[in-house]
């Protein structure tokens, strides 16, 4: 079944967090998962900052080969919900100064992180599996999951000083899909989807700023 890349795409911003399984240094041929925060960049790769003491990084560090499992937030039933299985490459990186900005709206405890011996990976996606439920599953190659032009950092923090929001929200991040935000002292983030119809060009910034202007704390 042909998947939509958006769909995919839109249930890793709208997630907190993902398993995370890497090939275990300590019983080779044994995949070891455990469960961490992510944050995705402009190109909706995902970012890991993790530990040098935790055994994933030491995995990782070893052999970058990984998968990322996304289950839907809140849904009773976990096979009736949406899923995702990431296959990626994880790449240690030292982040450009927007992009460790954008990092932390999400993830505030971060800059706190960056005093011990944490470090950022970025997952490289080779393929991603899907599964929307009984009947709906597919799969995407890397080139799909690059989904709608980007919208590039430097756009993002325009928009981010030109947008109004009601009390009690804090906007974390615009990509092209969507814009994450918080309600004040909520858990996690809530996700609002642009328009299927978004315009392009100086069209995009202006549906934006208006779609952020209406958001409601409730």
């Amino acid at each position: 079944m042909k998947i939509p890349s958006a769909v995919a795409l839109q249930l890793m911003h709208g997630s907190h967090y993902a398993t995370l399984a890497s090939h275990s240094t300590q019983l080779p041929g044994y995949p070891y998962a455990t469960v961490l925060p992510y944050v995705l960049d402009q190109a909706h790769r995902p970012l890991l900052l993790i530990s040098a003491l935790a055994e994933h990084t030491r995995n990782l560090l070893a052999d970058g080969r990984c998968s990322l499992s996304i289950v839907e937030d809140g849904v009773s039933d976990v096979q009736a919900g949406a899923r995702l299985t990431l296959l990626a490459d994880a790449q240690r990186i030292e982040p450009e100064p927007a992009l460790l900005q954008r990092f932390c709206r999400y993830q505030a405890a971060a800059e706190d992180l960056l005093q011990l011996d944490f470090m950022f990976f970025r997952l490289q996606p080779l393929r991603l599996r899907y599964i929307g439920g009984v009947g709906r599953m597919g799969w995407l190659e890397a080139p799909e999951l690059a989904g709608p032009p980007l919208l590039t950092l430097e756009d993002e923090a325009a928009l981010l000083r030109q947008a109004v929001v009601a009390d009690g929200i804090q906007l974390l991040g615009l990509d092209a899909l969507g814009a994450d935000y918080r309600v004040t002292d909520g858990p996690g983030h809530q996700r609002l989807p642009w328009p299927d119809a978004m315009p392009s060009g100086a069209g995009f910034a202006a549906t934006a700023l208006q779609a952020l202007a209406a958001l409601a704390p409730g």
